[in-house]
């Protein structure tokens, strides 16, 4: 039998008169990404766990654009220095670690910043300036400043003191 035969055979016996619906194409280009995802984590983990970050790059801060400087002739200065060892921080009614510091009791402080304050506002000083190193605890500098801002009228401005 000759290969038209064979096909004009298959041809009538599947010439029923039904139409047979299409077998779905089976689409096999699927590509599952989980694993490729999963060692992209564990690559940015790794190289986050093993990289050594320069400590000596410094960081460039931008300026601050509404900051205004403090006239330090007109302010009572009030530095606030960390201690070298246990207690509270040294509290200094002058523009560094001049002079002694006030006593370590917190009421006795209270009562002598509020007495330079006063004073420095009977001379012309309206303004405060609260200086702290970069150490001291906030608790330290917001004890001061509140026996700062005691005094009616005064302008209280709070200051970071730069490393030398």
């Amino acid at each position: 039998m000759s290969e038209n035969a064979d096909w004009n055979e298959l041809s009538a016996e599947e010439d029923t008169g039904a139409i047979l619906p299409r077998r779905p194409v089976q689409d096999t280009a699927d590509l599952d990404i989980t694993p490729m995802i999963d060692i992209t984590f564990l690559l940015l983990i790794f190289f986050l766990v093993a990289s050594i970050p320069d400590a000596r790059t410094a960081v460039e801060l931008p300026p601050a654009h509404y900051g205004g400087s403090v006239n330090r002739r007109t302010s009572v200065i009030i530095t606030v220095a960390e201690r070298d060892g246990p207690g509270p921080p040294l509290v200094y009614l002058a523009d560094g670690k001049l002079g002694a510091p006030l006593s370590d009791d917190p009421a006795m402080q209270e009562t002598e910043i509020a007495r330079a304050v006063e004073e420095g506002y009977a001379e012309g000083k309206p303004s405060v300036l609260v200086a702290a190193e970069r150490g001291v605890k906030h608790r330290d500098v917001s004890r001061v400043a509140a026996a700062a801002s005691q005094v009616e009228g005064i302008k209280l401005h709070l200051a970071v003191l730069e490393v030398e």
